[in-house]
């Protein structure tokens, strides 16, 4: 069934901890995780910090995103194997855009280059 994968059960604070641990190894921020993921999902940073102090599961972070930005559908690439465009369950493929996001951090991409808009698409 679509949108039932088992990390979507999971706290959402959990889950992101896993996000931040692994950009802040390789030297970047939680505030650029942050930036990354209020980009993607239209969350304030308030209701982001209330969300992680919740018992919010990771599939409703992404079910009850209050503003998804349109320009998400232009992060394209691999991360964990999968080819972030191809993924058909919708609930995944947003799960797998912040994946993609925190992984170009992670890499050393400059967090300008990793916001995407369609103004910038062509330079990516």
């Amino acid at each position: 069934m679509m949108g039932d994968h088992k990390v979507f059960q999971m706290s959402f604070s959990k889950v992101y901890g896993l996000l931040v641990s692994k950009a802040e190894k390789k030297g970047r921020a939680k505030a650029e995780v942050d930036t990354v993921t209020r980009w993607l999902t239209g969350y304030t940073q308030p209701e982001m910090d209330s969300l992680l102090a919740s018992d919010i599961t990771y599939g409703d972070f992404f079910r009850q995103a209050p503003r998804p930005n349109p320009d998400r559908v232009l992060i394209r690439g691999v991360v964990c194997g999968v080819r972030v465009e191809e993924v058909a369950d919708p609930l995944m493929r947003e799960a797998r855009y912040l994946d993609k996001l925190v992984d170009e951090l992670a890499k050393g991409k400059p967090l300008e280059k990793v916001l995407r808009t369609s103004d910038t698409a062509s330079e990516a």
